[in-house]
């Protein structure tokens, strides 16, 4: 299997749209409760790309198969050093490194803007080993809980917050 990781693209939209929607539904990941359409996602897109974030898709033997992006952690002007991380893969292929690749490209794509610190706000923590474990991989810590904060698909969900130093981090003035 083939893996290359690439900037993602305005013509990447229906598939990413496609994994997300998977995602909302079936899963806990997300606290959506309605998957967006294809101008939605291409909206959020724009609007992260346009202000310097990164956003990556993974292509799968040729196929769109996930896609990992940094946003604001806050909107607040102190935060903007600080990125939140998310990472979504194709169902019919986790658990094949393609969310590692992602993510250690998001790492090095965010470093090189000058982020220094990247928050993963983790969904449903009794839910998703498999997300705390790729983090944990790439070096975040678990910093907190908050205990049901979301109620999606009949039960509270509790998010897991991890973090990790990007560059430099907290060792040197920006």
């Amino acid at each position: 299997m083939t893996i290359s990781i690439r900037t993602a693209r305005t013509s990447d939209i229906p598939a990413i749209t496609r994994i997300y929607a998977h995602a909302v539904e079936h899963g806990t990941a997300s606290f959506e409760l309605t998957p967006p359409d294809e101008t939605e996602m291409a909206r959020r897109m724009n609007d992260l790309v346009s202000k310097g974030f990164p956003y990556l898709a993974a292509e799968v033997g040729g196929v769109l198969g996930g896609y990992a992006y940094a946003g604001p952690y806050r909107t607040r002007p102190a935060y903007r050093l600080t990125v939140e991380d998310s990472v979504y893969i194709a169902p019919n292929i986790h658990r094949r490194g393609v969310g590692r690749m992602l993510l250690a490209a998001l790492i090095e794509a965010s470093e090189a803007r000058g982020f220094r610190q990247m928050i993963a706000v983790i969904g449903d923590s009794t839910k998703q080993a498999a997300s705390i474990g790729l983090h944990e991989a790439a070096g975040f810590r678990r910093i907190g809980i908050l205990e049901n904060v979301g109620f999606k698909h009949g039960r509270w969900l509790d998010s897991i917050l991890m973090q990790r130093a990007l560059g430099a981090g907290a060792t040197a003035a920006p």
